[in-house]
């Protein structure tokens, strides 16, 4: 077979092919037979139908189209085997499908045009002694003590009050029910829809409930009942009670304040579930674990920021294959995310969504390609791999750690969480690697991000953002999900006709849309664990789980196009014109 070469834009690879006449022949013959064997004629048994008949009952053009089709498959697929061609995929037919029917003929040569995705050319113009300026992370003098104090919060006693109003910081249980004003002055006010408890305990604390109840407590005394005038936000999901003031009847039934424990070693040991006997221990503990947490974020700002400098020094011309599976991989993650979460994810990802998600992910994409490609290639330069020594020890590292989490061992995809382990450790590697071999300062926290901001140009919050709260984030994922909740979440929010019911006791939530601020309060306990960066050791078992898996709900490979659209009666060919491609994966797959 002759093939001749052509480099295209977009690492595309241009390949004239030449069939020859006894392939041609072979070719038709066998479709002849396809055709044959399957195509059932009145006065014929099934494969006894004589040439002629078969060709006039189903259509010259339709059995040369059906030819011409896997002549294409066949010859495409022997000339990259032929030629030792990498193949990505994307392969196009540049001739027109239509001619190349109409040229075919059996035991003749035929000569066709097509090109195929390959592996990008990588030019990286520098990649050691970079010069960076990174934030150094320093721990909070405070936080130890503000940790310890949301401890004794945790652990306060609950004294009742009696000799006194209520007051800030105190604990009130109380019954309340709340009205709307009618338009119409001769009617009855409106019930707030789940605007009753009783028996309901809940802190004073600026910021909680809509604005004005709170307030409208402090003074009262238990025992008394009181209207009080509260307004809800704007933003409220129920648009019939959004921003109207409203008259909550409140009786205070009960009124306790908090005694904190003393810091001493008993709070120590029972605030640390006795794993620490001391105070001091604990302290020291706390300190251990933020000044670590404090070194492994100024590490990871040493790692971005090599990433982010490895943009501006490679060179590529990506192909579009490498993008599309990108895409479809951050989707799909995203997909697997919402379903662990428990979201209806066919209800989330429409065709209309699909498309949309994915023209907003190709910059995020094309970042992570390109990163990914240079780690791959000062990978090579350097010869930096993972010895099979350190991939068990992580992976076993990883395994022990299921006892702890509950997931169930046979669960994991084991050959699935090697290849990951594999991937993060070497990514871990090279970017250790490049760490070592740059001149980085280090600048105080917040330094380059006030200058970032003040030269990053305005952008107007989408509604999916102001909802979610999901404004800004460093994994690309997190932030398609956040554009594709926001339709699913105020249905549910407006489906809910009671936000809290008739029989709410002491620990009942609070009810829906009330608590403007309280569950993000300053008064939250700080976590034994930090939630500011999820640990690659769980996002590898995160993603690993068999057990979990995420429908496709991305759109099938799309089929071989033609520089020009075949006729209609070509189109009518026994099978469609699709060449078979790699099946997905991520750029790290490469």
């Amino acid at each position: 077979m002759k093939v001749t070469q052509e480099k295209l834009p977009a690492s595309q690879l241009g390949l004239e092919i030449e069939v020859t006449p006894e392939t041609s022949k072979k070719v038709y013959e066998r479709v002849i037979q396809e055709f044959t064997r399957s195509t059932s004629i009145p006065g014929f048994r099934k494969g006894k139908v004589p040439r002629q008949v078969l060709v006039q009952r189903v259509g010259a053009t339709r059995i040369k189209a059906a030819a011409v089709e896997e002549l294409v498959e066949d010859s495409l697929k022997e000339a990259l085997k032929q030629e030792k061609i990498d193949a990505l995929g994307n392969f196009q037919l540049r001739s027109s499908f239509d001619d190349l029917v109409e040229q075919f003929e059996p035991g003749q040569s035929l000569t066709f045009s097509a090109s195929v995705d390959v592996q990008p050319e990588v030019t990286l113009k520098q990649y050691t002694d970079l010069r960076l300026q990174v934030e150094e992370i320093k721990p909070d003098p405070d936080r130890v003590d503000q940790v310890l104090h949301n401890y004794q919060e945790q652990l306060a006693t609950l004294i009742p009050v009696e000799d006194r109003p209520a007051q800030l910081k105190d604990v009130a249980v109380v019954d309340f029910k709340g009205t709307l004003p009618s338009d119409d002055p001769d009617q009855e006010p409106q019930e707030v829809p789940g605007g009753q408890a009783q028996d309901f305990q809940l802190e004073l604390l600026e910021g909680r409930f809509i604005e004005g109840f709170i307030d409208g407590i402090i003074g009262m005394s238990p025992g008394e009942t009181k209207e009080i005038q509260a307004r809800f936000p704007e933003s409220y999901p129920q648009p019939d009670v959004a921003g109207h003031l409203a008259t909550f009847t409140v009786t205070l039934k009960e009124l306790k304040e908090k005694e904190l424990p003393e810091l001493d070693n008993e709070f120590a040991q029972d605030a640390s579930d006795g794993e620490f006997q001391t105070l001091s221990e604990l302290r020291e503990s706390l300190e251990s674990r933020f000044n670590q947490e404090a070194e492994d974020k100024t590490k990871a700002n040493q790692e971005q920021a090599v990433l982010d400098e490895l943009l501006n020094q490679i060179e590529v011309d990506i192909p579009e294959t490498l993008i599309e599976r990108e895409v479809n991989y951050m989707l799909n993650q995203t997909a697997l995310q919402l379903q662990n979460q428990g979201i209806d994810i066919k209800r989330l990802f429409n065709q209309d969504t699909v498309s949309r998600l994915k023209q907003q992910s190709r910059p995020d994409a094309v970042k992570r390609i390109k990163q990914t490609l240079a780690l791959g290639e000062i990978a090579k330069r350097e010869s930096i791999d993972v010895q099979a020594e350190e991939l068990s020890t992580r992976v076993n590292e990883l395994l022990s750690e299921l006892a702890d989490q509950d997931l169930d061992r046979n669960n994991i995809d084991q050959e699935r969480l090697q290849n990951i382990v594999s991937e993060d450790l070497l990514k871990e590697k090279i970017t250790n690697w490049l760490i070592e071999h740059a001149t980085i300062e280090l600048v105080p926290e917040g330094t380059l991000n006030k200058d970032e901001q003040d030269e990053a140009p305005e952008e107007s919050l989408t509604d999916e953002e102001i909802s979610t709260g999901a404004i800004s984030s460093t994994e690309p994922p997190i932030d398609v999900a956040a554009t594709v909740v926001e339709d699913v979440a105020v249905e549910d929010q407006a489906s809910e006709e009671n936000l809290i019911g008739e029989e709410s006791t002491l620990d009942a939530p609070d009810p829906g849309g009330l608590v403007e601020a309280d569950m993000m309060s300053d008064n939250t306990p700080v976590d034994e664990e930090s939630t500011e960066h999820l640990s690659k050791k769980k996002k590898s078992i995160q993603f690993v789980s068999a057990a979990a898996k995420a429908e496709d709900v991305l759109p099938d490979d799309e089929p071989i196009s033609s520089s020009e659209d075949a006729s209609t009666e070509t189109q009518t060919a026994s099978k469609a014109r699709k060449i078979p491609k790699k099946s997905k994966s991520s750029t790290a797959d490469q």
